[in-house]
C-alpha cells in the first residue's frame, strides 16, 4: 500500500483513539472545572512515533475539535484555550520528538508538551478574561498537568514498546 496510504489509516487509528480516550475522560469527575487528567494525549504522544507532520498536524486538530464535541465545547471559549494548548503542546512536543539522537522519553517530551499546553492556556485566559487573577490557578494548573503528563508518557512509553501496531507503522517510514 501506498506510504501516504498508511499514514492517512494511521492518523484515523489515532484520532479515534483520542476521541475514545476524551469520551473516557469526560466520564471521570474533576477535582476542580480546570485540570483535567488529558488522556487524549495518549494518541498525540504515540502519534509522534509515526505520523509526519502533516498528519500529526491532522491528528491534532481531530482530537481538538472531537474533544470540544465530546464535551459539549465546540463554541465556546473552553474550545479556543483547549486548541491553543493542543497546537503548543503538540508543536513543542514534535521538535522534541525529532532532534538528533532523541535525547528525550516519551515522558520527558510528555512533561514539556503540558507545560506548553499549561502556559499558553495561562496566558490566553490571562488575556481574555482572568487578567492578573490566572496567578490563583497557575499552581494547581501546572502541578496537574506535570503529574498527569508524567504518567501518560509512562503509559505510551510501555504501550510503544510492546505495540505490534506501532512497531508494524514505524517500519513503514
Amino acid at each position: 500500500m501506498p506510504k501516504a496510504i498508511e499514514k492517512n489509516k494511521a492518523t484515523a487509528v489515532l484520532a479515534a483513539l483520542a476521541v475514545f480516550l476524551s469520551s473516557l475522560e469526560y466520564a471521570i469527575p474533576k477535582p476542580l472545572p480546570f485540570l483535567r487528567l488529558g488522556l487524549a494525549n495518549v494518541a498525540i504522544l504515540l502519534g509522534l512515533l509515526v505520523l509526519d507532520f502533516k498528519h500529526y498536524l491532522w491528528l491534532i486538530l481531530v482530537k481538538a475539535i472531537m474533544q470540544a464535541v465530546v464535551s459539549g465545547t465546540l463554541f465556546s471559549y473552553v474550545f479556543l484555550l483547549s486548541a491553543v494548548g493542543s497546537f503548543a503542546s503538540g508543536l513543542l512536543m514534535y521538535a522534541l520528538a525529532h532532534l538528533p539522537r532523541r535525547p528525550f522519553s516519551l515522558v520527558g517530551i510528555s512533561v514539556a508538551g503540558a507545560f506548553a499546553s499549561n502556559i499558553s492556556q495561562l496566558l490566553l485566559a490571562s488575556l481574555l478574561f482572568m487578567g492578573r487573577g490566572v496567578i490563583y490557578v497557575a499552581l494547581p494548573f501546572l502541578l496537574g498537568g506535570v503529574l498527569s503528563s508524567a504518567g501518560l508518557g509512562w503509559w505510551a512509553n510501555r504501550f510503544a514498546l510492546k505495540s505490534q501496531w506501532l512497531q508494524y507503522n514505524r517500519l513503514q517510514e
